[in-house]
């Protein structure tokens, strides 16, 4: 009779909230003595309760409990709604309230709402500005145990939880439940506007702001707005030039996380990126949406000055330049200006006379690549580009666009000089020279200067006779 009476009492204590039982080391109280006595193990660092299947050790009983269903696998408690299945009966009272929208614990400084009562007092940190869990390896300090807890995991390199399918290791199980989605093709999250679907919820809300056309995040230094805080982020290192991203094999940096895992494949020689059309696999993915279109011709990018179209936003970035006339790469031997840095690479090696692209067969070396793909035709008697108007092909894409000149009778570039048109700019650059008394090829027997190298080719001759 006295132990129901006990008992009796402790239950009106969750209704009238009455705390007789005081901690004697941080001051909180506690309606029922057993709790209190679970709560000083916390200080004590006392785990009495150990599993006998894996030895991890507890603080408390239902800790232990719980934490035995993992290896039974035993669950239970199923959803009415969606099937999923659970281990525990409050697990399952949490995960109802994602159907329901419920959020009953509300906080008493904001208002704001939650569904679980672990998320509100995550949340009640961010008014007191508390971090009462502190890493040992680092000291940094954070507001929730299980925050240091996948923290702890960076120092230790731990990842406990492994994909079933493709034995991925992770250091979170929600990012291998995450991963798991790449498998199923589950995408949980709708957009309410288009429907359109995705893996992460905050994929979503960033795609939300493509409707909206909000930017909320500004850069402080140069005020230009992003819809997301990551992308605010990573621009601010365009103007801090930080690199905190590097490679172990070769300690190149990194602005961004992104550009680190592409680069390591340069590394491991890793190429999952295939494309479906001819089997050329790439280390980016975006280097494979750029070569898809090739096969489908398609030129998304167009130039607001002149209409012309581009298969990727490099080639149009770089065709913008030609507009603006800023040749900012100048040549230290001879002062020609470049519009690309690339283009002076390559302009460069007619003074140093370097040739580092060989023929594997009959070791001719070239200055340009374009050069060794083009004699590697000779031996096959390659011609892949065909004229639509008289069918004639040709081994480099420059020989037919001048021969369509033949056909169009078009002659787009012109001599500033003399007025003097010309179906290709190889051709206006070469007669350039004439009028620029510009000497690129030079006899070595003679030191005669050339404007050619077919004349130069000539000249050669009257030393061999």
């Amino acid at each position: 009779m006295d132990s129901q009476m006990q008992d009796l009492e402790t239950h009106h204590r969750i209704h009238s909230k009455e705390k007789l039982f005081s901690c004697n080391f941080c001051n909180k109280t506690f309606s029922q003595k057993p709790h209190l006595e679970g709560h000083l193990r916390t200080h004590t660092k006392e785990k009495p309760f150990v599993c006998e299947i894996c030895d991890r050790a507890f603080s408390d009983k239902l800790n232990l409990k719980r934490h035995l269903l993992t290896h039974t696998k035993d669950k239970p408690f199923i959803c009415n709604i969606c099937n999923k299945t659970f281990p525990r009966k409050f697990t399952l009272k949490k995960h109802i309230r994602t159907h329901t929208k419920e959020k009953p614990f509300a906080c008493d400084v904001c208002n704001k709402a939650f569904s679980c009562t672990t998320h509100l007092r995550s949340h009640l940190l961010t008014h007191t500005n508390e971090k009462p869990f502190t890493c040992d390896f680092c000291t940094k300090a954070f507001s929730q145990k299980c925050v240091l807890k996948r923290h702890i995991l960076i120092h230790t390199g731990e990842k406990p939880f492994s994909c079933d399918l493709c034995s991925k290791a992770f250091n979170q199980n929600s990012t291998l439940k995450k991963h798991l989605r790449l498998h199923t093709n589950e995408k949980p999250f709708a957009c309410s506007i288009c429907t359109k679907a995705f893996y992460l919820k905050s994929h979503l809300k960033k795609h939300i702001f493509t409707h909206t056309k909000e930017k909320p995040f500004a850069c402080e230094l140069c005020k230009k707005a992003f819809s997301c805080q990551s992308d605010a982020k990573e621009h601010l290192r365009t103007h801090t030039k930080e690199k905190p991203f590097s490679c172990d094999l070769c300690n190149k940096t990194f602005s961004y996380y992104k550009s680190l895992k592409v680069h390591l494949r340069t590394h491991t020689n890793e190429k999952p990126f295939v494309c479906e059309v001819c089997n050329i696999a790439f280390h980016d993915k975006r280097n494979l949406k750029h070569h898809s279109f090739l096969h489908t011709d398609e030129k998304p990018f167009t130039c607001d000055v002149c209409s012309k179209a581009f298969p990727q936003r490099y080639y149009l970035k770089r065709h913008l330049k030609k507009h603006t006339d800023d040749k900012q790469f100048l040549c230290e031997v001879c002062k020609k200006a470049f519009f690309l840095r690339h283009n002076l690479k390559i302009h460069l090696r007619t003074h140093t006379k370097e040739k580092p692209f060989v023929c594997g067969l009959c070791k001719k070396a070239f200055s340009h690549q374009s050069s060794l793909k083009t004699h590697l035709r000779i031996p096959t008697n390659e011609k892949p580009f065909t004229c639509d108007y008289c069918s004639k092909s040709f081994p480099q894409k420059c020989g037919l666009k001048a021969h369509l000149g033949v056909h169009t009778k078009e002659r787009p570039y012109a001599c500033d000089i003399c007025n003097k048109r010309f179906p290709r700019k190889y051709d206006l650059t070469v007669h350039l020279r004439i009028h620029t008394k510009e000497i690129l090829f030079t006899c070595d027997f003679c030191n005669k200067g050339f404007y050619l190298k077919q004349h130069l080719k000539s000249h050669l001759k009257t030393h061999i006779n």
